[in-house]
């Protein structure tokens, strides 16, 4: 048995050792990397007219009295007002005379002034924008600027140690670090989000941080601050970055081209849960699910179709479906490339040329008659065919009624159009009310089969476990 001071010794060695270790493991070149780095960060001041109309009525009488006395709304609403609004933010001089920072930072400015740390300022040309990446590229006329060095974002790894420089709240060039969170993050936020692999870090970013450069240890931009996930508006810990690989790409077709294209392969996809990868014949749960391919568009003609799992792009692994868009849109159109796929639980390969990213919009019909189907707990219909506008539907039977608490509740919803049942490999064509009841008749209590609908002109495939 240790002595009290023998303990108490061995003690003080472990703490003096944990120290050490901890302070061996901080970075000791940050001073270094901001002196080097900083005078290529840039302040942003981004100036806009926006309307605005008084809360009360004309001449100031609030606007229910006015009503009261029946005097008519054209005559009682104040005129829109302008006003200048200001918004702050944070950039970097990529290379030459051009800045990168956010889109949403410049969104409809009508005047950017672009300040250094040697306190020149210059006002800045908006020469391209990209909102589906949230990027923007500003040109200015000064002369010697300087620039940052470009590193690739692709190598960086989870727990590398990140400095972000920008202006948060205004307080210009702020200095903070942290380390990676993680790679790959799909975050929705104003359509933002499909196309990029965000960065997540734990360096603390607030309002005015956005657009600046993330720095890694060697002084390399890695990638630029976009977004903080935050319930008070300020820092809590989440922050995510542009990897700094697709931001060069996008800066690159906006000042060669002006505009940014990306690959398109005209499907609409889902997650493969645990049910539906039992349902679909596979070992575990991963890849991007098919639920619908467009006729016409690049996976339409590679043979792709509903029920496929897509579980490597490009040479490229895909784990989720959300992995999909971020390597798809970063391939040129017409570029081809090489798809593994899990078809009736079969690896095959599928070659791909690729489209261009499009915009479309989809509509939904209802239905007509009512049947009972009791296993998954869902009344359907046939299709009316006297109806014109459904007379362009594929077959299948409308969801009319889901019943509370039933296997498809939660995953199937009234008006969704049914098309096939998946079990194993076999697939039931769904043609009406009749052939989608005998395709039940080949299920037992306890399947998971994988159903295969169509939602507001959307397809989806959802597992559901028959009673």
């Amino acid at each position: 048995m240790f002595k009290p001071k023998l303990k108490i010794f061995f003690i003080v060695i472990f703490l003096i050792a944990s120290s050490a270790s901890l302070y061996a493991a901080l970075p000791e070149n940050i001073s270094d990397l901001v002196d080097d780095s900083a005078p290529a960060v840039v302040n942003i001041t981004a100036k806009k007219e926006v309307s605005q109309r008084s809360s009360y009525g004309y001449g100031g009488i609030p606007d229910e009295m006015l009503e009261r006395f029946g005097i008519p709304r054209e005559f009682r609403e104040m005129p829109q007002q302008k006003r200048e609004a200001v918004s702050y933010g944070s950039g970097f001089i990529l290379k030459d005379n051009y800045i990168m920072t956010n889109f949403h930072v410049v969104e409809d400015a009508s005047e950017v002034i672009v300040s250094l740390s040697d306190r020149r300022e210059f006002i800045a040309e908006v020469i391209g924008v990209d909102p589906l990446s949230d990027l923007a590229v500003l040109e200015v006329k000064g002369k010697n600027l300087p620039s940052v060095d470009v590193g690739n974002s692709d190598e960086l790894k989870v727990g590398d140690w990140v400095i972000a420089i920008g202006s948060p709240f205004s307080f210009d060039f702020s200095v903070t670090a942290g380390i990676v969170s993680a790679k790959g993050r799909s975050i929705q936020n104003n359509n933002i989000g499909n196309y990029v692999p965000f960065l997540q870090t734990d360096v603390a970013i607030n309002p005015g941080n956005s657009g600046g450069p993330l720095f890694n240890l060697d002084g390399e931009v890695v990638g630029i601050n976009s977004q903080i996930y935050s319930r008070s508006g300020g820092y809590q810990g989440l922050a995510f970055a542009i990897p700094i690989n697709v931001a060069v790409d996008v800066a690159d077709q906006i000042i060669s081209s002006g505009e940014v294209s990306r690959g398109y392969l005209g499907v609409r996809m889902s997650e493969v849960d645990s049910d539906l990868a039992d349902a679909l014949g596979m070992k575990k749960p991963y890849g991007a699910l098919i639920n619908d391919v467009e006729e016409g568009e690049s996976a339409d003609l590679a043979g792709l179709i509903p029920g496929d799992v897509i579980i490597e792009f490009d040479k490229k692994q895909i784990k989720f479906s959300t992995d999909l868009p971020h390597v798809v849109g970063q391939i040129k159109p017409n570029t081809e490339a090489i798809a593994k796929v899990i078809r009736d639980g079969e690896e095959i390969s599928l070659e791909f040329i690729l489209g261009e990213l499009p915009v479309n919009s989809e509509t939904f019909i209802p239905a007509k008659t009512q049947i009972s189907s009791d296993p998954i707990g869902i009344k359907v219909a046939d299709l009316d065919r006297d109806n014109p506008s459904m007379a362009n539907m594929p077959d299948g039977v409308i969801v009319s009624r889901v019943n509370p608490n039933s296997p498809a509740s939660g995953k199937v919803n009234r008006g969704d159009l049914i098309t096939m049942i998946q079990f194993k490999g076999k697939k039931y064509q769904v043609f009406d009310v009749e052939s989608f009841n005998d395709s039940l008749l080949n299920f037992s209590s306890g399947d998971k089969v994988a159903v295969h609908l169509t939602r507001g002109g959307n397809r989806f495939i959802r597992s559901i476990t028959l009673n």
